[in-house]
Formats: structure tokens, sequence, C-alpha cells
């Protein structure tokens, strides 16, 4: 029998993927897909609650970051 997932608390079955820029460092963001929604943790503390934004947000602000809108 499976642990349910906590709602607050990322679901097991997302796979989770760091930057290759963090270099192994745990000093970054992880970022997980699951749908229409994109789940972010940080990496230091994988326990605790994530956040949540649509698709489309997280898209906007990665275009933002590569067009240098964001630092």
């Amino acid at each position: 029998m499976t642990e349910p997932d906590h709602p607050h608390r990322a679901p097991r079955s997302i796979p989770w993927l760091k930057s290759s820029h963090s270099g192994g460092n745990d000093n970054c963001v992880e970022v997980a897909v699951d749908g229409h929604v994109v789940a972010l943790r940080d990496s230091k503390d994988t326990a605790r609650p994530y956040a949540k934004v649509s698709r489309a947000a997280w898209r906007h602000f990665l275009f933002s970051v590569a067009g240098g809108a964001v630092r």
C-alpha cells in the first residue's frame, strides 16, 4: 500500500528537474510539470510545501528571464 499524497506536498509520481547550471549544488529550485501545472520547490528542503503556477505563467517567466527582463 502506498502512502497518499499530501495536498500541499509534491506528488511522489512527478519527476523533479534541477537546472544543469546548478552544478550539483543544492542551492536551486526544482521544477516538475504535471499536466497544466508547474510545481516549484526548494532543492534544499524538498519536504516543504511547493508552489504551483500555470504552464503559461511559467513559460512567460522563462521568456522574461531569457529576454533579460528578469534578473
